[in-house]
């Protein structure tokens, strides 16, 4: 289903005085032609005039209706294409005679192409690191950026 995107344009309200173009029907029409025909060009298909009410101030406290004249437009938006699905992963090996296996079927020649196995690394487990400063202060007692403390 297409998508759009609508402009909103406030339709003329007077016509311009053009050669050849004598009453104020054809002056008002002129002008109004003109607007949809550059609305059109730019791919803006017209689709009705509405007259929505304004709220506007008047003198320092009061407020007043008007009523504005609207023309709506709207055009087709681009259609987007789907992005291609992920290829799922394989499942991980979980015993040892799967690792051993998987290992063994990629090291024959019938093997197919592709990413090796992950190999597996055991890495002993040693002292954590020391979290804190990068170097000690002189005085162990002295907290740094402490100024109540100074």
């Amino acid at each position: 289903m297409p998508k759009f995107e609508y402009k909103v344009v406030p339709a003329p309200t007077r016509g311009q005085k053009i050669k050849g173009v004598k009453t104020t029907q054809e002056r008002f029409a002129h002008v109004l032609a003109t607007l949809m025909n550059d609305l059109g060009r730019d791919g803006w298909e017209y689709q009705r005039a509405d007259t929505l009410p304004c709220e506007e101030r008047q003198g320092l406290t009061g407020r007043t209706t008007t009523f504005q004249n609207m023309l709506i437009f709207r055009r087709a938006l681009p259609e987007q294409v789907a992005p291609a699905p992920m290829p799922q992963a394989e499942e991980a090996p979980k015993t040892p005679e799967e690792i051993a296996a998987r290992a063994a079927a990629s090291l024959t020649a019938d093997a197919p192409e592709g990413k090796a196995p992950p190999a597996l690394t055991t890495r002993p487990e040693g002292r954590a690191p020391l979290l804190g400063p990068a170097r000690l202060t002189e005085d162990p007692e002295k907290k740094t950026g402490d100024v109540a403390a100074e």
